[in-house]
């Protein structure tokens, strides 16, 4: 089932700590509708306020379910004034909150207990899962390596084998992973320009390999650190699709990309 306006928006594009602390890009999450089904994916810092002043603008109590890939700050920050906005403070209690399991337990959760309760159900992700939300099927076929629990994301319409979208999220590289994820369109974290050791996140070598290897429909670069930053992201991009045959566009803040043609 399509919806009326199958569309993502990228509320922000930064990665990493020192874009977001200065905000040079925003930190805001994505919003992604689908098959009339609205949810939110890593809300953070900034995600309530770009909501308010996206145009038109997102209106919380219509978003289905929150996302996270994992709970790091750039990632989360805003996960709990979400929840509270969604619900409209809890006197409706309404959506989903899916997540990795360290989210929500441990000695370090992000998600506070007594917004939980607001919510209809929360599901917490594993390697090879998949889980319906509306008239989605969301699935998370590959556990990450970085600091914290972290998983990927590829969304399809519920009936439909093949992913329309898929978002390869923070990550080192690791042998495979060009494999994983067979969206349409392939949306790729990108931190590092170059590899630094001991950094667990993509550099432009590695989506160049995975873009190579998978040949999208589109592939969009997204969440950008500084030194990707210096070294102008649509020209990364630009070169990008020289170098592989394949659509690359750089997101940008506020960018809105309709999903109709890709059906």
């Amino acid at each position: 089932m399509r919806g009326k306006s199958d569309q993502v928006k990228f509320l922000g594009t930064a990665g990493a700590r020192f874009v977001m602390m200065r905000q040079l890009r925003s930190s805001a999450g994505t919003w992604l509708s689908l098959g009339g089904t609205n949810v939110l994916i890593d809300p953070g810092p900034g995600t309530l306020v770009r909501c308010a002043t996206s145009r038109p603008k997102l209106n919380p109590t219509t978003l289905d379910a929150i996302i996270l890939s994992h709970k790091h700050l750039d990632h989360a920050n805003d996960v709990n004034v979400m929840i509270e906005a969604m619900t409209e403070g809890g006197f409706k209690k309404r959506g989903m909150l899916l997540c990795p399991s360290d989210a929500i337990s441990g000695d370090d959760p992000v998600v506070m207990k007594y917004l939980r309760s607001y919510l209809d159900e929360i599901k917490v992700f594993e390697e090879g899962g998949s889980y319906n939300v509306g008239n989605l099927k969301i699935s998370t076929p590959k556990r990450h390596v970085h600091g914290v629990e972290t998983y990927g994301l590829e969304f399809s319409l519920r009936g439909r084998s093949e992913p329309l979208i898929s978002f390869i999220t923070d990550t080192k590289y690791f042998e495979g992973l060009e494999d994983v994820y067979n969206g349409r369109i392939l949306v790729i974290n990108v931190v590092r320009y170059e590899m630094r050791e001991g950094v667990d996140h993509l550099c432009v070598k590695d989506v160049e390999k995975i873009i190579k290897a998978r040949q999208p429909e589109l592939a969009i670069l997204t969440h950008f650190g500084m030194t990707m930053l210096r070294n102008k992201p649509h020209e990364i991009a630009r070169k990008l699709s020289e170098r592989t045959g394949a659509n690359v566009i750089a997101a940008h803040d506020g960018m809105l990309l309709d999903l109709t043609p890709y059906f």
